[in-house]
């Protein structure tokens, strides 16, 4: 099998290897329970304050589905809170004061996993966040979708 079959389950092995070495460290920081993937909203929200779902998913680069499941993960760990929005559909989020606290500690490890993260690249033959970022890019240009459909059509 050649390793561009297994793309997926190679990129979900790293990715797992990345949050797995921030997760382990988080109890020494003291954030028992907290999770890699709540630092973008957190950090957003301490930056720029309430903001509705919508708006986080857009500043952080995700699907609305996504910020929406990390949010509501997030208020079951009472890390934020959620109010109604200008409209029914809308909610707005707002951090609780047991997420300002963790605030200073969340600093500092996204400071030293930036460095980490560096070093990594520093590493690599080509750094991997600019490859991703490539990627990235290369796949809003042309979606994956379409890249599969054109090749069954040559199959």
């Amino acid at each position: 099998m050649e390793s561009s079959e297994l793309l997926g389950t190679r990129l979900r092995l790293l990715l797992d290897l990345l949050d797995d070495g921030v997760t382990a460290l988080y109890p020494s920081l003291g954030l028992e329970g907290f999770r890699p993937r709540f630092t973008p909203i957190l950090r957003q929200l301490a930056a720029e304050g309430p903001a509705s779902i919508r708006d986080l998913a857009r500043a952080i680069g995700v699907t609305h589905s996504a910020a929406s499941q990390t949010v509501a993960q997030m208020a079951k760990e009472e890390l934020v809170t959620l109010s109604p929005g200008a409209d029914a559909r809308q909610r707005i989020v707002r951090l609780t004061s047991r997420a300002e606290a963790l605030l200073p500690a969340l600093d500092r490890e996204w400071a030293a996993t930036s460095a980490a993260a560096a070093e990594l690249d520093a590493e690599l033959p080509y750094p991997l966040s600019r490859l991703v970022d490539e990627a990235l890019e290369a796949l809003r240009r042309r979606p994956m979708r379409d890249r599969i459909s054109e090749s069954a059509r040559r199959l």
